[in-house]
C-alpha cells in the first residue's frame, strides 16, 4: 500500500469515526439517529468500494508491469546468449 492510499484510508476512517462519535452525542430521537447512521454506513461502504476497486486497477497495472520486465529480461538473456 503507497502512501496516498494509507493517507486516503487513515482520512476516510478518522472521518467515519467522527461522524459516527458527533451522531451519538447529538440530541435526535433514536430512529432518526439510526437513520443517519445506517445512512452514513452505506456512504461509508461506497467509498470503500470505490478504494478496493482503485487498488484492484492498481494492482492488475503493477502485474502487467512486471510481466513485461520479466519479457524485456527473457530477450535481454537472449541477446546475449547469441
Amino acid at each position: 500500500m503507497n502512501t496516498t492510499t494509507k493517507v486516503i484510508l487513515g482520512i476516510t476512517v478518522a472521518a467515519a469515526a467522527g461522524a459516527a462519535i458527533g451522531m451519538l452525542l447529538a440530541p435526535e430521537k433514536g430512529s432518526d439517529l439510526q437513520l443517519k447512521i445506517k445512512e452514513g454506513a452505506k456512504d461509508w461502504l461506497a467509498h470503500f468500494t470505490g478504494l478496493l476497486a482503485t487498488g484492484q486497477e492498481l494492482a492488475s497495472e503493477f502485474k502487467s508491469k512486471a510481466e513485461n520486465v520479466k519479457e524485456l529480461q527473457s530477450e535481454l538473456s537472449d541477446f546475449r546468449n547469441s
